[in-house]
């Protein structure tokens, strides 16, 4: 009997332990599902928006143009040469670069050998002169003793012909003369037109042959843009249209179209133009231009440059969608017109297109459309945000 009383209270005492544990274990597995179903809205707090303001396409007339690309060239280049060889050059009078007039003098010859073969002939002109004189009045003496028979008839013939050798004579030295005047006058080396001297061979003191190029110049300081134009765009080009051409290395001219090559290229399918440049152009011949021909104009869709971003090579805007979400999406850009970049494809007319800082936002963030304008993009970028798709973090 007293065994019997001494093993109730162990069994009861067992069974409040059993009871201890079980709802222990129960209030462990509360615990953990209750912090289960709180870890999503803990893991991470939701992105700010940030704020933007929108715009819509808007029409305008978007000038047409032409593409080209050529080469800055001399209008028209003349060679001043040696005409008269075998002269030593005494002295230069021009130099690159200069510009010069009509007749102005380049360069001179040593001319002492000419001069005095000039006079030389001066001399035996002189003389020829006397005799031609001498010859006509025994001539005339002749016929006038021709009636009276006391010369024969061969010998007044004799005293004629006498008088036309002498005055052929004359006329020889006469001519002698002009060649040695003309070869003096290329002594002098002058420009036979004007214009911009581009290059130069002289050296004094150099014994040049005829025909030796000494100088060469830009006729008129005219200078042109040739270019190549696809086959395909010459129906809508006309001599007359403006030109916008855009050199590397200096400002942009407007020139005029002078002509169209008759002929096409077999090989490229490209047709040269010849575009006249204004007076004054900083251009240089050799220098290469792009341009665009204004062929008239066309109404398009625009936006904001700011509104357009470039990555990967392609262009793309964000719209903001009805739950205030940004969705990305690739547009085909056009001309640009002034501030404006028109847009061919890849938009609707009707869509909100976030202004600036496209930069700043991925696809799918939420926005806070404001009216005025946009904040400005800050400095920092969030923890984890690659930095080719968001360079730096959107306002708060």
């Amino acid at each position: 009997m007293n065994a019997t009383h001494l093993s109730r209270p162990r069994a009861v005492v067992l069974a409040l332990l059993a009871l201890a544990v079980l709802g222990g274990g129960l209030a462990g597995v509360t615990a953990l599902q209750a912090s289960n179903q709180s870890a999503p809205a803990t893991a991470g707090p939701v992105r700010a928006a940030l704020t933007v303001q929108t715009v819509q396409a808007q029409p305008a007339q978007v000038a047409l143009a032409v593409p080209a690309q050529g080469t800055i060239a001399a209008w028209q280049e003349a060679s001043v040469g040696a005409e008269s060889g075998g002269w030593r050059l005494a002295e230069l009078k021009a130099d690159l670069g200069d510009r010069v007039r009509k007749g102005q003098v380049l360069a001179r010859f040593d001319d002492a050998l000419v001069q005095a073969e000039m006079a030389q002939t001066r001399a035996a002109l002189a003389e020829a002169e006397a005799t031609a004189a001498e010859a006509a009045a025994n001539a005339a003496r002749a016929r006038e003793l021709s009636t009276t028979g006391a010369l024969s008839a061969q010998q007044i013939e004799q005293y004629v012909t006498a008088e036309r050798t002498a005055a052929a004579r004359v006329q020889a030295q006469r001519a002698a003369l002009s060649v040695q005047a003309l070869r003096l006058s290329h002594a002098e080396v002058r420009a036979p037109d004007d214009g911009i001297v581009v290059a130069r061979e002289a050296t004094i003191g150099a014994v040049v042959p005829a025909g030796t190029e000494l100088f060469r110049l830009i006729r008129k300081s005219r200078l042109e843009w040739r270019a190549e134009v696809a086959a395909t765009d010459l129906e809508v080009l006309r001599p007359g249209q403006k030109v916008r051409v855009m050199p590397a290395g200096a400002p942009a001219v407007t020139g005029t179209l002078r002509q169209i090559d008759p002929q096409v290229d077999s090989a490229t399918r490209n047709a040269r133009v010849y575009v006249d440049l204004p007076a004054g152009t900083p251009m240089r011949p050799g220098m290469f231009a792009r341009g665009e021909f204004e062929v008239g104009q066309r109404a398009a869709l625009t936006l904001p440059d700011t509104a357009v971003l470039q990555r990967d090579g392609f262009s793309w805007v964000f719209t903001v969608e009805a739950d205030q979400r940004v969705r990305a999406r690739k547009v085909t850009p056009g001309r640009r017109a002034g501030d404006r970049l028109e847009i061919l494809g890849g938009l609707d007319a009707q869509a909100r297109v976030v202004a600036s800082g496209a930069g700043f936002l991925a696809d799918g963030d939420t926005v806070r459309v404001v009216q005025g304008a946009p904040a400005t993009a800050p400095a920092a970028a969030p923890a984890g945000t690659p930095a080719a798709a968001r360079p730096a973090a959107p306002s708060r």
